[in-house]
């Protein structure tokens, strides 16, 4: 087990280095000047000389590239070029919104999507399969910026029972700062309408995210299910006498979820990514939105910065994945 957490942690360093070379000569390839947009177009040579130079953007791209490697050994990812604070400093304070946002979406894609994923194998060729089916099919395909539309139409515009975005409503005490999560701020202080209102401020983003996450692990356990009960181990355990729901979740459903794992943790990171285009819909204010703001102003520390930590989480995904598997599979043990 060492062995492979050495070998994954290798990896990751490996991706790291890759993803940063890879964004960083993106960013330098890209048309545009950002010290020009900061300094805005009336400005003269000089002026714009001088943010350049300040900005490092003078210096050949080897130079700006080695310059960047030294500062992450210390946890420096530059100065936003927009906001003109530490990225670090940045992605502190949006980044908990995000999470928030996606682990309520995950949440929500795990407590719905196993559960219709077993109902859907073990109801096979019912209604009840149909249903999901369609619904599954439905949810990869949807695009996730007109799911948004629509239900902030229907939800907000026709019925008017969530709001339209946001954390909080202005009226409304946020909770104080003790991990950034205002849920779980909220809880820890006993601050309870701060905690009913960031519920309902975050449902409706968080089940848009969710939507092709849950329809993916939806098809993922149907499928694992309706080939873990096709088994000779499982019909010679129902011929002996043992009980349908017994045999259903103790031993079925837990082969089922040993190729299912790779799904549900992919999906996390999916999630991560994915919120730049849901914060955007609905005015969240999380590092998805931090980044299309950035993007929008040629801001490439931000950006860098951003992806970078979008790198980190899927590796490091990967590697709790590796280790739920080294606990399901005694296999992997041997």
């Amino acid at each position: 087990m060492e062995r492979m957490i050495t070998k994954r942690v290798s990896m990751l360093l490996l991706v790291v280095f890759g993803v940063t070379l890879l964004t960083f000569l993106l960013s330098h390839i890209i048309p545009g000047d950002p010290a020009r947009m900061l300094v805005g177009e009336k400005a003269n040579e000089e002026t714009l000389n001088l943010v350049r130079h300040q900005l490092g953007l003078d210096q050949p791209v080897w130079v700006q590239y080695w310059m960047y490697l030294k500062g992450l050994l210390t946890g420096d990812l530059g100065n936003s070029i927009r906001t003109q604070q530490p990225v670090v400093h940045d992605l502190l304070v949006f980044f908990p919104a995000t999470i928030e946002l996606a682990l309520v979406a995950f949440l929500i894609a795990i407590l719905v999507g196993i559960p219709l994923g077993v109902l859907s194998a073990v109801k096979k060729d019912t209604g009840w399969d149909h249903g999901a089916r369609v619904f599954s099919i439905a949810g990869v395909s949807t695009p996730v910026f007109w799911s948004g539309l629509v239900v902030i139409l229907i939800f907000y515009g026709y019925l008017g029972w969530f709001p339209s975005g946001g954390r909080l409503d202005l009226t409304t005490t946020s909770p104080s700062k003790i991990t950034g999560l205002y849920l779980i701020d909220s809880l820890l202080t006993g601050n309870w309408p701060a905690f009913k209102n960031s519920l309902w401020h975050i449902l409706l983003p968080a089940i848009t995210l969710s939507y092709a996450q849950l329809a993916i692990i939806t098809r993922q356990v149907r499928a694992s299910m309706l080939e873990v009960l096709g088994q000779e181990y499982i019909r010679t355990a129902l011929a002996n006498g043992i009980s349908g729901a017994f045999l259903l979740f103790r031993y079925a459903l837990r082969n089922a979820l040993i190729p299912t794992v790779t799904v549900v943790g992919l999906s996390f990171g999916s999630l991560l990514g994915g919120a730049v285009v849901t914060e955007t819909i609905f005015g969240w204010p999380g590092m998805g939105k931090y980044v299309v703001d950035s993007i929008a102003n040629l801001d490439f520390p931000a950006i860098m910065g951003f992806t970078l930590v979008i790198s980190i989480g899927y590796s490091l995904i990967n590697l709790l994945i590796d280790l739920i598997y080294y606990i399901l599979d005694p296999q992997i043990k041997q």
